[in-house]
């Protein structure tokens, strides 16, 4: 075994130059868990005149992805410089180098995962991406690792910062969407174009990737379900307090003897329940065993040294797979071929704000077409509209399929007293 392990870094942005930072400050705590130095000897940057200060003199920068995958002194490679096509072919050139691969990448192992696994394998390098889900939090080893005994049924959380930063903002300010989305661009939590966060984009490919883990089957992106909170307004904050329950952006993923559903979107959640309680930019995951019953995974969901953090935790364990001589041996094929729930035997509870007609028989229009697809009510908030001649009305159902409840939707759309259908998210209590 060598006495010093060589990291070839894949951009230098803010996770990189974490990685950077928590190797030098941690060196020898490192050492001592490793048994070897961990040096990083190149590091891929996009503009080589750019200054930047690196920790030693035997780093060097390059502009050339080939130095590094095809240096042959180079034995692990992390990639935090995200992107797909390009970052894809690097990373398989890598492992056809024989590289050890850590990468924080979930856009990378979400659409590209499978290729990924069977080229580690054929290869015999370690594909490790922890920090590819929740940043900080840990929850892929704890569902290889700590959970591979049980049997998963559902998993369900927050794992995008910066929907749960505006959702939260919203709540505890009264701030509207578009203003709360400028101050998290402004803080750093949101990109200049946050597509992927508030439209549900970056939860589904997480949640993607925690399917795959938890019930070992090979979910697709495009398996997601996805909405994202564009059309959450303080209106349906205010009437969900009123009703006993917070609003956040949940990714959950469940699996029974009919089959498995994935899906992101604006779920009311009963205020006590341990989910609303999650604050800011911070992530946390449910975790449903049929033996451990409930845990709960929580921590930062981005942030330098937090991803810096699981990218180096990665990395400490190649190299002790290394030293053991069990490289590339970790990855287990899905067990399950894939089973899809149909929206029949999608069940769940929905919250439905609309705006009526206020005259006689407006309410038995509604409760004929509930009542034909029988979706009962758990709870009803009725108030006078601005508008005179209008009732707004706020309803919780039952528990009703997906496929009746899509039924009943647009039969609702025709009515002639319904003015408008202003929302309808998911309500969810736990397993």
């Amino acid at each position: 075994m060598k006495n010093t392990i060589s990291v070839g870094l894949l951009g230098l942005g803010t996770v990189g130059s974490g990685v950077i930072e928590i190797l030098d400050d941690h060196k020898e705590s490192i050492q001592h868990k490793t048994g070897c130095d961990v040096t990083i000897k190149k590091v891929l940057v996009h503009d080589l005149s750019k200054p930047r200060q690196l920790p030693a003199e035997t780093t060097q920068l390059t502009d050339r992805y080939q130095d590094i995958t095809e240096d042959p002194e180079i034995d692990v490679v992390v990639e935090v410089m995200g992107g797909i096509d390009h970052t894809l072919s690097i990373v398989l050139e890598a492992m056809e180098h024989g590289k050890h691969i850590v990468t924080a990448n979930k856009d990378l192992i979400a659409q590209h995962g499978a290729q990924l696994f069977q080229t580690s394998q054929r290869n015999s390098c370690d594909l490790y991406y922890e920090a590819s889900v929740a940043g900080g939090t840990p929850i892929i080893r704890p569902i290889l690792d700590g959970l591979s005994s049980d049997r998963i049924s559902k998993m369900m959380g927050i794992v995008n910062g910066t929907t749960n930063f505006i959702l939260d903002k919203m709540t505890r300010d009264g701030a509207d969407f578009d203003s709360v989305l400028k101050e998290a661009q402004d803080l750093g939590f949101a990109e200049a174009d946050p597509t992927a966060d508030v439209d549900g984009l970056d939860a589904a490919r997480k949640m993607a990737i925690l399917s795959i883990l938890g019930f070992s089957m090979p979910f697709n992106l495009e398996d997601v379900s996805v909405k994202g909170i564009r059309g959450t307004s303080l209106s349906d904050i205010k009437y969900a307090k009123q009703l006993g329950y917070s609003i956040k952006l949940i990714g959950i993923a469940d699996h029974n003897k009919d089959g498995a559903s994935v899906s992101v979107e604006p779920t009311l959640l009963p205020v006590e329940h341990p989910l609303s309680s999650v604050h800011d930019e911070y992530n946390a995951v449910y975790v449903y065993g049929d033996a451990v019953g409930e845990t709960m995974f929580y921590g930062p969901g981005a942030g330098k040294l937090p991803t810096a953090t699981a990218v180096v935790s990665d990395l400490i364990a190649v190299i002790k797979n290394l030293r053991l001589g069990v490289s590339g041996s970790a990855y287990v094929q899905p067990q399950f071929p894939k089973q899809l729930k149909s929206r029949k035997d999608q069940l769940t509870k929905k919250y439905i704000r609309l705006h009526v007609m206020d005259q006689p028989g407006m309410l038995m229009e509604l409760t004929k077409i509930f009542a034909q697809y029988g979706i009962s009510f758990d709870q009803i908030i009725q108030r006078q509209a601005d508008q005179n001649d209008e009732r707004e009305l706020m309803m919780i159902t039952h528990q009703v399929s997906e496929e009746d409840f899509d039924k009943a939707y647009n039969e609702l759309e025709a009515l002639d007293t319904i003015r408008s259908i202003d929302s309808v998210f998911r309500v969810d209590g736990g397993k």
